[in-house]
């Protein structure tokens, strides 16, 4: 149990530093922002404590606000996906979700990217309508959720298979 609180710990302390570090400052077109911090949340213990994570995905929300000083949308965003993530789970997983039998690295392919999509999908909408915070700017909001979500999908897929690959 204790390897697991530490590797939860190194992963919130990479992809924030990462995150700030070198991320925040890729900005393509305008529209293009990885927003690569998510996949703490994402990858979390599905057994893991609800309460812990929805603390910990606030914190980190919050850390990478106090580093772009952006006022609280990244701790809002990270708080909204990190609520919703037991409901994605259990429309994507099913039975297997409430038994807590699902393991991340033998789930397909099409499953993984749907449950990333969802959580980035969530997180960027809410992320982006708290930053413009009007609905005169909803096509701006439905833009940049949908190329940064697009970009962040995929950066998600590649870190994961980059770092799972155990054979």
């Amino acid at each position: 149990m204790s390897s697991n609180v530490f590797l939860n710990i190194f992963r919130f302390l990479l992809l924030l530093f990462l995150q700030v570090l070198l991320l925040n400052n890729i900005n393509l077109f305008g529209y293009l922002n990885p927003q690569l911090y998510i996949l703490f949340i994402i990858l979390f213990p599905i057994k893991g404590n609800q309460t812990l994570l929805l603390i910990s995905s606030f914190l980190l929300g919050l850390s990478v606000d106090l580093f772009e000083d952006s006022g609280g949308v990244h701790a809002l965003a990270c708080l909204i996906a990190a609520y919703f993530r037991p409901y994605i789970l259990r429309l994507l997983f099913g039975i297997n979700y409430d038994f807590q039998s699902i393991k991340f690295s033998s789930v397909s392919y099409g499953t993984k990217i749907a449950y990333i999509a969802y959580m980035v999908v969530i997180h960027h909408l809410s992320l982006y309508f708290f930053e413009f915070f009007s609905f005169s700017h909803f096509f701006s909001v439905l833009e940049k959720t949908l190329f940064s979500g697009m970009f962040t999908v995929i950066i998600c897929l590649l870190s994961i298979s980059i770092f799972n690959n155990k054979k």
